[in-house]
């Protein structure tokens, strides 16, 4: 289910990209009424832009709810619970004994010894 609706969001993210593309800008529309090229499209002058734009709408709304239905789908798996589950206890550290405490000489006396 949930690669199911991975594929239709990509899909309509993609086809929305797409049409966004195809549009043209409000000023495009002054050009096609003295004769540039676009009137003589499939759709017609104003034809296409409603097509596109109405197209355009319902591919954003299916990428809405796609979007939704992803955020609902991976809050909910009741596979293995939480990253804390998961996690390994740290072990704690093993105790050190502490070092033999140095004389107040520096260790002086002993280096200045000598043995008989």
């Amino acid at each position: 289910m949930e690669t199911f609706v991975w594929i239709l969001h990509i899909l309509s993210a993609v086809s929305v990209i797409v049409l966004v593309l195809l549009q043209h800008g409000k000023g495009a529309d002054m050009g096609a009424a003295f004769g540039s090229g676009s009137s003589g499209s499939l759709f017609g002058a104003t034809g296409s832009a409603n097509f596109l734009s109405r197209t355009t709408g319902v591919l954003a709304a299916v990428f809405f709810l796609t979007s939704l239905s992803l955020t609902y789908l991976s809050s909910h798996k009741i596979e293995g619970g939480g990253v804390m589950d998961k996690a390994v206890p740290i072990q704690a550290p093993k105790t050190v004994e502490p070092a033999p405490a140095i004389p107040s000489d520096g260790g002086a006396s002993k280096a200045t010894e000598i043995p008989k």
